[in-house]
């Protein structure tokens, strides 16, 4: 198989063809893809999984995205020891160790343990999903990083779209074991992916003026990196609350279980807005294209107030576009800002992003059981405008 590498050109002043380009871009958006296809695809099994354990839907919620938990404490270890990775190692590694957690998921039935397995999920996936994003921003010249970043981005919009759908489908037909079993096996077709198209990479090895301390003492006191981290917890926040807990308003509104996977084709025109993330960045700037796609997601959001399946529908559609494009502008942003540690920055802004899915899916869905949906809803618009307002520092240059 072609290496990635030898698809994406080395050196800056070299351009590439509009084929490599291509190729380079549909292999960083498979990798995407097969990294975090776990991660969502058990939210659009949620009420069935809640019939099999018996409990809340908020314990349920909070259970399918303990996954956040381990990606936001493995981003931050990535960004602590990343330097010393072997970026290719790593990814693969990291993606061949998920099918274990996967595997195993088919046969508890403890609610506790499924967590905690889900947990361990979330450590692989963001292990390779952070070392993959410092390897984007390492290779890629300045000029395509950010196109670099939408096309990973892209592939994470797929793996929410056909991840939720292939989940829905083999639990709706083949029952709740067969389908963890069958994302073991996309875990270890990811590895394989990975071991095949990248290049082996050498450590970054540590120096006085990038390693431990000072990349963390820039991380932590750069205003405009602060706004973007907020910017990313926020985001999850709204996007990880809305797509756990609108399966059960989508169930009071008639639909089934094979039904709510369909429900998720609403994520098809963010595969084709997302890799519009650099063309919006440039012709609008930073600030103004992050704000822009926060406000079309606020639209989305109050169209879920709806009791029209149709108004809902294409509520969650706006949501989906407007949260996939200001996910990869402000990634796209990280790179801008930390030019000393990608890896410590790219850790932070990780921990702070899945940070925020974690606590949303904790404080929407108890806000859900005791007030209600239109409650939900109106949270997590606030959540998006205050996201709004921490874009405004990104008007200046770092």
């Amino acid at each position: 198989m072609t290496n990635l590498d030898r698809a994406a050109p080395a050196p800056v002043s070299v351009r590439a063809t509009p084929a490599a380009e291509r190729l380079h871009f549909g292999i960083i958006s498979l990798i995407a893809f097969l990294t975090l296809v776990d991660l969502f695809a058990a939210q659009a099994i949620l009420p069935s999984l809640q019939r099999q354990f018996d409990v809340s839907r908020a314990t349920m919620g909070f259970a399918v995205n303990a996954s956040t938990l381990g990606m936001a404490v493995a981003s931050l270890a990535v960004g602590i020891f990343g330097r010393a990775l072997d970026r290719r190692n790593g990814i693969w590694i990291s993606l061949a160790l998920l099918a274990v957690p996967t595997a195993l998921l088919a046969v508890t039935r403890n609610i506790t343990l499924f967590a905690g397995l889900r947990a361990a999920q979330g450590l692989c996936m963001a292990t390779a999903f952070t070392l993959t994003m410092a390897y984007l921003a390492e290779h890629c010249p300045a000029d395509r990083a950010t196109g670099a970043l939408a096309a990973y981005i892209t592939g994470n919009v797929a793996s929410n779209l056909f991840g939720r759908i292939l989940s829905a489908w083999v639990a709706d037909t083949g029952g709740l074991a067969i389908n963890f079993l069958i994302f073991a096996v996309l875990n270890l077709a990811g590895a394989a992916l990975v071991w095949t198209t990248l290049k082996r990479t050498e450590r970054i090895m540590p120096n006085r003026r990038t390693h431990g301390i000072g990349s963390w003492r820039f991380v932590l006191g750069n205003g405009q990196l602060q706004s973007v981290l907020a910017i990313g917890f926020l985001i999850l926040f709204v996007f990880i609350s809305t797509y756990t807990y609108v399966n059960f308003r989508l169930v009071e509104l008639g639909l089934s279980a094979m039904e709510l996977g369909l429900v998720y084709f609403v994520f098809l025109p963010s595969l084709f807005t997302t890799p519009l993330g650099g063309l919006i960045s440039r012709r609008l700037g930073p600030a103004p294209a992050i704000m822009l796609t926060l406000f079309v997601a606020i639209c989305g959001l109050l169209a879920l107030l709806g009791s029209s399946l149709a108004v809902v529908l294409s509520g969650l559609a706006l949501i989906a576009a407007g949260t996939f494009l200001a996910q990869a502008l402000a990634a796209s942003q990280v790179g801008r800002i930390a030019h000393a540690d990608q890896a410590a920055a790219s850790g932070a802004y990780l921990a702070s992003y899945y940070t925020g899915g974690l606590l949303g899916s904790l404080v929407v869905g108890q806000i859900y059981d005791h007030l209600g949906w239109s409650f939900s809803v109106l949270a997590l618009v606030l959540a998006l405008v205050i996201a709004i307002l921490m874009a405004l520092p990104l008007h200046a240059k770092p």
